[in-house]
């Protein structure tokens, strides 16, 4: 379930509003906005690549990282090509953030390679590249297979998208700012839990722009309260 846009708005203002720190305008909150979502997202996998790192099967880290997949999950899309261009080239799909893996269908993960594995596969009699087992490299936003002769058949990719741009849409009644819950508004992606992280980062950014000390401690603080909880 997405995160309410509206609702993180109207929570941003009475905060800045109870503390006498001014209006955050529609514009303001958009562009803070879209940057606290992006901040919480790309957070998702450090915090995974650090947990990772850490020895034995603690209960309580391996709660963390399912939570942490569970919100990562909201991202995955998958791509089925069922022929190759010329080229025998993937391009990125739009809005990736991240690639993850290339299946042959029957055959399980393509294999990644780098250009020096390459060159030597494809001079062993033993692991040369064909469409059995074939192999790819990654570069430019661009997947190049290798396969030898013959059909490679249909291809499957999962990768990560990166959330999409969020904006409280609005239409001016009396000089007032209204909410327009219409096709042009778009709600966060992010995992519900994240409303609150969302709301304090918002202030956050507001506090640094708008030089409000006050407004960037009440998110900073949240912040820093949030990460102590969590090493708990």
């Amino acid at each position: 379930m997405a995160v309410n846009i509206d609702t993180v708005y109207q929570r941003v203002l009475a905060i800045a509003n109870k503390e006498q720190r001014g209006y955050i305008t529609p514009q303001e909150f958009n562009l803070f906005a879209n940057q606290a979502q992006m901040e919480i997202f790309e957070q998702y996998f450090y915090d995974l690549n650090q947990f990772s790192r850490i020895p034995g099967n603690s209960t309580e880290y391996s709660d963390m990282v399912d939570l942490l997949e569970e919100k990562i999950n909201i991202f995955k899309r998958t791509k089925e090509i069922t022929s190759l261009p010329t080229g025998n080239t993937i391009d990125y799909p739009e809005n990736t953030y991240r690639i993850g893996n290339l299946y042959k269908v029957g055959h399980g993960i393509i294999t990644k390679v780098n250009l020096d594995q390459l060159i030597l596969m494809t001079n062993s009699l033993i692991l040369k590249p064909n469409t059995d087992r074939p192999v790819y490299i990654d570069k430019n936003k661009t997947l190049t297979l290798y396969y030898g002769e013959g059909t490679l058949g249909p291809i499957t990719l999962t990768f990560v998208k990166k959330p999409d741009t969020v904006n409280w849409n609005y239409t001016v009644v009396g000089e007032q700012a209204l909410y327009d819950n219409g096709l042009n508004s778009k709600d966060f992606e992010l995992h519900e839990s994240e409303e609150t992280s969302l709301v304090m980062k918002i202030l956050s950014y507001a506090g640094i722009t708008l030089k409000d000390n006050t407004l960037y401690q009440i998110g900073e603080g949240s912040e820093v309260k949030k990460i102590q909880q969590e090493k708990q």
